[in-house]
């Protein structure tokens, strides 16, 4: 299996386990589509990407954090107790992918 299909597959895996509790909850659809997509691609670049004066196991929980932004500053007009959770999801499934990845393609 190619790193890129790894990376996809690994994707939808970790999108899978992020939207449950947001389904549970009954978020409004276009919530879970577009989270479950992030996932999905954030993934993708983060898997693929090296930076060599970063360590690669730093680099997936750097990367998590700075492409979950955009979505960190929407959700902050509508509700900031929610900030730090989704800090830490996207800090804790980034780093997740980057070791899977390093572990199991190496």
């Amino acid at each position: 299996m190619t790193l890129f299909l790894f990376s996809l597959a690994l994707g939808l895996i970790l999108a899978t386990i992020d939207i449950i509790p947001m389904m549970i909850k009954k978020c409004p659809q276009y919530t879970i589509y577009a989270s479950f997509f992030h996932f999905i691609v954030a993934t993708a670049v983060i898997v693929n990407i090296h930076i060599d004066f970063i360590p690669w196991w730093l680099l997936g929980g750097i990367l998590g954090l700075c492409l979950m932004l955009p979505m960190l500053i929407h959700v902050a007009q509508h509700d900031r107790r929610a900030l730090p959770i989704i800090a830490l999801n996207a800090i804790l499934f980034g780093s997740l992918a980057k070791i899977s990845a390093h572990l199991l393609m190496s």
